[in-house]
C-alpha cells in the first residue's frame, strides 16, 4: 500500500503509526500532489480517496491522474462530501476555513467527472444519512462531556467546535452529501 499527500507532516505521522502498528513493510507514505501522481502509468490495482476531492478545484485533472495509475480493470474508491441542494455550506468545516478552500460537486457533477475521466460507476452509496446521525451525537456528546483526548480536533486547532457544529447543520440542512463510489477502470480489449 503506498499513501499519498500534499503534507510532509501528515506523511510523516503515518509512517511512525504504521511502524508503531507493525505495518511499515506493508504500507508507505510519500509527500505528493495527487494532480501530478509521482507513479507510473497502470500501476495500481485499486486506488482509494477519502475525504480529499472536496480541497481539489481541478477535479477533472484528479480523476485522470487516478485512471492513468489504474490497471486495467483497476477499482477507483472515493468517499467524499458533495454538494447538497439544500444552498451553500457554512463555514468554517473539517476541510476548509471558508468557501476559497472547498470545491464542492453535486452528485450529477462527480459522474461526469468519474465518466469523463473514462471510468465505468459500478457502485454508488448516499451515505448522508448515516453521516447526519453519527454527525450530530458526536457534536451532542462534544459538548456535554467535552473533547476526547484524542482526535481530529488535534489537528484543526481551536475553531474545531464551531467546525463540527456547521458540518451537523450543513448535513443536517442538506447543504452537502456524503457520498461512497466505487468506479472501475475497463479492462483492455483483447
Amino acid at each position: 500500500v503506498t499513501g499519498i499527500d500534499l503534507t510532509e507532516d501528515y506523511c510523516d505521522a503515518a509512517t511512525m503509526l504504521a511502524d508503531r502498528l507493525g505495518l511499515s513493510m506493508q504500507v508507505e507514505y510519500q509527500t505528493g500532489d495527487a494532480l501530478a501522481l509521482p507513479f507510473a502509468d497502470a500501476s495500481f490495482d485499486r486506488v482509494w480517496t477519502q475525504h480529499t476531492a472536496m480541497n481539489v478545484a481541478d477535479k477533472a485533472a484528479l480523476y485522470a491522474g487516478m485512471f492513468r495509475v489504474l490497471k486495467p480493470g483497476g477499482l477507483l474508491a472515493i468517499y467524499d462530501v458533495l454538494q447538497g441542494p439544500g444552498g451553500s455550506s457554512l463555514f468554517p468545516v473539517p476541510w476548509a476555513r471558508d468557501e476559497t478552500g472547498s470545491f464542492l460537486v453535486t452528485p450529477d457533477e462527480l459522474r461526469g467527472l468519474l465518466q469523463g475521466a473514462g471510468f465505468v460507476i459500478e457502485a454508488w452509496h448516499d451515505s448522508t444519512e448515516a453521516g447526519r446521525e453519527a454527525f450530530a451525537r458526536a457534536v451532542a456528546r462534544m459538548e456535554t462531556q467535552g473533547l476526547p483526548p484524542l482526535g481530529l480536533h488535534l489537528l484543526l486547532g481551536d475553531r474545531f467546535m464551531e467546525m463540527a457544529r456547521n458540518q451537523a447543520r450543513n448535513l443536517a440542512e442538506g447543504r452537502i452529501l456524503l457520498a461512497q463510489v466505487i468506479a472501475r477502470k475497463p479492462a483492455e480489449e483483447k
